[in-house]
């Protein structure tokens, strides 16, 4: 059965520096998640829609939270086995205050909002922002990751049948946009 530290609601976790969004970043980032439209490639294409440079796909925010989750899951990773366990990533919700573009310079802050346990499954819910150097907000994710522990049954993908119904039968929160 997994167990969570009741501490663990409050925690914040930080960048430790700025992340600059690179033009060529932007454009290997769009080609991998097959994003083809022009405003993620081209300069021009991108300043004629309005936007200063070359905007990034909304997916993109998972390289900007990369470094919080890893120290979020280091943090859960104490007396939890990846052997025995699964962390698998449940919900996300993607709330845009602004485009993010090319030449960004940016930080993220990860806050535990919330963990939850039922049948022998725990939940973590985390808020990330994602702010300018400046303070300006950029975007808010709100997400959840589920941490189980993995069925008697052989074979490395076997969960707990009820903590994935309760994971499949979570409804995520009212506004924003849900990627």
């Amino acid at each position: 059965m997994v167990s969570l530290s009741p501490d663990l609601p409050g925690r914040v976790f930080r960048t430790r520096d700025t992340y600059v969004v690179g033009q060529e970043k932007v454009r290997e980032f769009a080609r991998a998640v097959l994003a083809m439209d022009s405003v993620h490639h081209d300069v021009v294409a991108a300043r004629a829609a309005g936007y200063r440079n070359i905007v990034v796909p909304t997916t993109f925010t998972a390289l900007l939270l990369a470094e919080v989750v890893n120290d979020l899951l280091a943090v859960l990773g104490m007396g939890i086995s990846l052997e025995s366990q699964v962390v698998l990533h449940t919900t996300e919700k993607l709330t845009f205050s602004r485009h993010i573009v090319a030449g960004d310079e940016l930080m993220t802050t990860l806050t535990v909002v919330g963990v939850t346990e039922r049948g022998g499954a725990a939940f973590v819910n985390t808020q990330a922002e994602i702010r300018h150097v400046d303070g300006e907000l950029c975007a808010t994710v709100t997400s959840s990751i589920l941490l189980a522990d993995r069925d008697e049954t052989p074979g490395p993908d076997s969960v707990s049948a009820a903590a994935l119904s309760m994971s499949a039968n979570s409804a995520p929160e009212p506004g924003g946009s849900k990627v």
